[in-house]
C-alpha cells in the first residue's frame, strides 16, 4: 500500500501548482531575475571599439575563448558589464573551502552553525571582490594592450576594472537572492541561463557548418546522437544510488505497548557532488586563462607555448582539466557528508547497520562505501566531461554540445524539478493541516 507522502506526489498536477501561490511568487522572482542577468550580457563596456573586439574575438575563437564564453553566457564576446561573469565567485568559494579545511579557526568556525556559515559566505564575497579586482584589472590591461580600447591609457583600465568588478558583485547578488527567495540555486541557474540562451545560436552554427560541407549529414546526425546518449547517462548515473540498510531496534514503552523494529534506507549518490566539480575545474583552468589568452598574441615564446598547450582537446588541457575533475569530486564529497557525524546520529537515534557494530566501525564502514561510490562518480563525470570534449575539438563542434555543458543543463534541470516538487508537496501537506484543523472547529 501506497505510503501518504506518496499519494499527494501521485496527486501533484497543473491544479496543483496553480494552488500554489508561493510557488508561483518564487518561481516568477527566479525567471524575473535571470531575465535582468541576461539583458547585462548585452550592456556594452563603456570605451570598447566594437570592430577591434570583433577581430580580437575572432582570435580568441576555437580554444579557451570558447569555455569562458559559455560559462559567461556569450558576456565576454561581447564585452558587456558581465564579461567576468560568475567565475570569481566560484574560485573565491574553492578557496574557502579549502582553507576551511585546513585553517582550524575557519574549521570550527563552520562547526558554529548558522551564524558560522554567515561568516564563511562574507570571507567568501571579500575573497570575490579581490579575484575580481585582479582578473578585471588583468582583462581591461590586456584590451588596452590589444587595441580594443577606443581612448587607451590609466582611465580606460579603471573605469574597466571598476564595471567590471561591480558586475560580478551583481551577479552574485542575484545569485544569494535566487538562492534564498526563488527556487534552485541561483549561481547554478545564471550558469545554465547562459549556456541554453547560447544553445539556439550553436544550433544555427552547426547547421551552417553542414550546409557549408565544413560538416558532412552523418557528423551532424552522430552529434544529435552523441547528445542524447549524453543526456540519458547523465540522468541515469545522478539518479543512481547505494542504499545502505538502517535497522531500528524495539523498545517497550508500556507493559502493553512496543515500538521500533523498524528498517529505513540510507541513500548514498553515486555522484555526491553533483555538477560541482566540472564548474570548479573549469574555473580554475579560466582563471589564469583569461589572462594568457589577451596576452598570447604577440607576448614571449613560453605565454605562446603554454597559450599552445591549454588549448581545447590538447593533452596538457584534458590531463589537467580531468585531475581537477576527479580532485573536486573526492573534496567536495568530503565536504558535504561527514561519516562520523551521521555514524553519531544513527547511534544516538537507536539506529545500525545490520553486521556492522555502531560508532567507529559504522564511520568506516560508510567512509568505505562512500570512497568506492565516489570512485565510479568520478569516473562517470570524467568520462561525461571528457569524452565529447575530445569529440568536439577534432570536429570543430560548438563547446554548448560538450559534455560539460550538457552535464550542467541536465543536472539544474532536474535540481530544479526536484525543489519545484517539494514546494508542491508542502503546500499540499499545508493544506491538509489546514483541512483537518477545520474539522475539528466543527466538531
Amino acid at each position: 500500500m501506497a505510503s501518504q507522502a506518496e499519494q499527494l506526489a501521485a496527486n501533484m498536477s497543473w491544479k496543483a501548482f496553480g494552488k500554489a501561490k508561493d510557488l508561483q511568487n518564487r518561481l516568477l522572482f527566479t525567471l524575473s531575475l535571470l531575465i535582468v542577468y541576461r539583458l547585462g550580457t548585452y550592456i556594452p563596456l563603456p570605451g570598447v571599439d566594437p570592430e577591434q573586439l570583433r577581430a580580437a574575438v575572432e582570435r580568441f575563437t576555437g580554444g579557451f575563448g570558447d569555455v569562458i564564453n559559455t560559462f559567461t553566457g556569450g558576456a565576454i564576446g561581447r564585452m558587456s558589464i558581465f564579461a567576468l561573469g560568475i567565475m570569481p565567485y566560484i574560485s573565491a568559494s574553492i578557496i574557502m573551502q579549502l582553507m576551511t579545511s585546513m585553517v582550524p579557526s575557519l574549521e570550527k568556525l563552520k562547526k558554529e552553525g548558522e551564524q558560522g556559515r554567515k561568516k564563511i559566505n562574507q570571507y567568501t564575497r571579500y575573497g570575490t571582490v579581490a579575484l575580481a579586482i585582479v582578473q578585471s584589472w588583468g582583462l581591461a590591461s590586456g584590451m588596452d594592450a590589444q587595441g580594443i580600447a577606443t581612448d587607451p591609457g590609466l582611465f580606460f583600465k579603471v573605469t574597466a576594472a571598476i564595471t567590471l568588478v561591480g558586475g560580478t558583485v551583481f551577479l552574485m547578488w542575484l545569485g544569494e537572492q535566487i538562492t534564498a527567495r526563488g527556487v534552485g540555486n541561483g549561481i547554478s541557474l545564471i550558469i545554465f541561463c547562459g549556456i541554453v540562451a547560447e544553445l539556439p545560436g550553436a544550433i544555427a552554427q552547426t547547421l551552417d557548418m553542414g550546409k557549408r560541407g565544413v560538416l558532412s549529414p552523418a557528423a551532424i546526425i552522430g552529434i544529435i546522437i552523441m547528445a542524447i546518449l549524453v543526456i540519458a547517462f547523465v540522468v541515469f548515473m545522478e539518479r543512481a544510488q547505494r542504499r545502505i540498510l538502517i535497522q531500528y531496534p524495539k523498545r517497550q514503552v508500556s507493559q502493553s505497548r512496543q515500538v521500533g523494529g523498524e528498517s529505513s534506507h540510507l541513500p548514498l549518490k553515486v555522484n555526491t557532488a553533483g555538477v560541482i566539480p566540472p564548474i570548479f575545474a573549469s574555473s580554475l583552468l579560466i582563471l589564469p586563462m583569461t589572462l594568457v589568452g589577451f596576452y598570447g598574441q604577440g607576448g614571449p615564446d613560453w605565454l605562446t607555448t603554454i597559450t599552445a598547450s591549454l588549448g581545447r582537446g590538447q593533452p596538457l588541457y584534458l590531463l589537467l582539466y580531468v585531475a581537477g575533475i576527479v580532485f573536486f569530486a573526492f573534496f567536495y564529497t568530503a565536504v558535504v557528508f561527514n561519516p562520523e557525524e551521521v555514524s553519531d546520529n544513527l547511534k544516538r537515534n537507536g539506529g545500525f547497520v545490520p553486521g556492522i557494530r555502531p560508532g567507529k566501525r559504522t564511520a568506516e564502514y560508510l567512509d568505505y562505501v562512500l570512497t568506492r561510490l565516489t570512485v565510479v562518480g568520478a569516473a562517470y563525470l570524467a568520462l561525461v566531461c571528457l569524452l565529447p570534449e575530445i569529440l568536439t575539438s577534432r570536429m570543430a563542434v560548438p563547446f554548448y554540445f560538450g559534455g560539460t555543458s550538457l552535464l550542467i543543463i541536465v543536472s539544474v534541470t532536474m535540481d530544479t524539478v526536484s525543489q519545484i516538487q517539494s514546494h508542491l508537496l508542502a503546500h499540499q501537506y499545508e493544506g491538509l493541516i489546514q483541512r483537518s484543523k477545520l474539522r475539528g472547529r466543527r466538531k
